[in-house]
């Protein structure tokens, strides 16, 4: 049975009806009233705009501290950062900076500075999760999917109310064999229910890529092995061919959208990749071959080694093993991937309620053997660049969103201060 030929109804035209019920789902009524602000807040952040089109960012001087600058590994003794509009206005030594007089003040003396994280895998369903998020110090991230457009809604109330939530690339919901109960996210994901082979077919995969589309979705989610995290999935079966992938692809493409797939087996990562994927999600078992076409292609690597991790300490012996077998597997990866100059971005996978620390994927990073600067950048420059925030995320400078953690300790030194940041500022209020 073919999904019936009708196109997805304009964004226009569903926009604020999808962004309320999200945002009910979400457990906030803090979106946009219109579709036309909606609309006009999206463009803007596409374009790297700092405060286009969102409520205005807090003024803020940060000072006293050592400031990092993950782009360049500059450290600035006795720094200082002053923002504007949410806006950092200026950054560097004070000798050299004005600081304006009657500004609020954040006293780092004895600490370090940094630019806010970015977790870029992360499922945030509620405001709660991206509260915790910020509170972490993620003040950038990119959405793994949710089952009923929370993210979109999230993502709006980012813009906002920025110190609630991360700026936010809405995944929308997942691209996968059996919808389960996200058929009921939209009307017109119900037809997919009478599919006798689920989405699979062209029309079947294209149908969920443009709904979400329609619907505001920043990126696109999709799979092409089973999950690690359930007992009775074999992470290692392929459920997408290259030809599936190949069509979820040209989906998103048509939409102006790059790809974002879960993997594991090695075949599976290098269907994927081949097939025109912008970024590989876990990937354990990702090999030589397919790390070189990476490289070529400009392919990201975001392994959620937190995720596997936590597998490792599951009371479900299964889940445990597997976590056992697949983290130095994942780490070794890692390295392979690091010299060989594919892109690496840093992702938590965390859902469910539970925000991990994406500084504890930066301290993953670390002891997968890259130098502590390098897996900084996993979750500040790299990953700015993979979300398209490379003008906007991921360094404090002129320009760039007045986003700041200040740190008890030199993450040069030891990367696991930053699970613990002892202020966070997001578009210059401090939390």
């Amino acid at each position: 049975m073919c999904v019936d030929a009708a196109p997805p109804p304009s964004s226009r035209l569903t926009r604020r009806g999808i962004l309320a019920g999200a945002a009910a789902l979400a457990g906030t009524v803090a979106v946009a009233s219109t579709a036309a602000t909606a609309t006009t807040a999206t463009a803007a952040d596409r374009n790297g705009s700092a405060g286009g089109g969102r409520a205005a960012g807090g003024d803020l001087v940060v000072r006293g501290g050592t400031l990092l600058d993950p782009a360049t590994g500059e450290v600035t003794e006795d720094a200082v950062v002053v923002i504007r509009d949410g806006v950092v206005l200026a950054a560097g030594g004070r000798a050299e900076t004005d600081v304006p007089k009657g500004a609020e003040v954040v006293d780092a003396h004895g600490r370090w500075i940094l630019p806010g994280l970015i977790d870029a895998h992360i499922h945030l369903s509620t405001t709660a999760e991206a509260r915790d998020a910020v509170r972490l110090g993620v003040t950038s991230a990119r959405s793994g999917s949710t089952s009923f457009y929370q993210d979109i809604a999230v993502r709006e109330l980012a813009r906002h109310t920025p110190v609630q939530a991360p700026r936010l690339r809405a995944a929308g919901v997942f691209v996968t064999p059996h919808l389960g109960d996200t058929v009921l996210a939209d009307p017109d994901l119900t037809p997919l229910v009478r599919l006798k082979d689920s989405v699979r077919s062209a029309e079947a995969l294209r149908r969920v890529v443009e709904v979400n589309l329609a619907r505001g979705a920043d990126v696109v989610k999709t799979r092409v092995n089973e999950r690690a995290g359930l007992p009775d999935q074999d992470p290692l079966t392929q459920v997408y061919s290259h030809e599936q992938l190949s069509d979820v692809v040209a989906a998103a493409r048509r939409g102006g959208k790059g790809v974002l797939c879960h993997s594991y087996s090695e075949k599976g990562c290098h269907d994927a990749v081949t097939a025109g994927i912008r970024s590989l999600e876990h990937g354990v078992f990702v090999g030589e071959r397919t790390l070189h076409e990476m490289r070529r292609r400009g392919t990201y690597f975001t392994p959620t080694l937190t995720a596997i991790a936590g597998l490792a300490t599951s009371p479900d012996p299964v889940l445990a093993e597997r976590g056992r077998t697949f983290l130095p597997v994942l780490k070794r990866a890692v390295l392979a991937a690091h010299e060989l100059g594919v892109p690496l971005a840093a992702g938590t996978d965390s859902a469910g309620g539970t925000v991990d620390p994406v500084g504890g994927e930066v301290e993953l990073m670390r002891e997968a053997g890259l130098p502590a600067l390098d897996a900084i950048r996993t979750a500040t420059t790299g990953a700015a660049r993979l979300l398209g925030l490379e003008r906007t995320a991921g360094r404090l400078a002129r320009g760039f969103a007045g986003d700041v953690i200040v740190v008890d300790g030199d993450p040069l030194a030891d990367v696991s201060v930053l699970k613990k940041p002892v202020r966070v500022v997001r578009a210059g209020i401090a939390l």
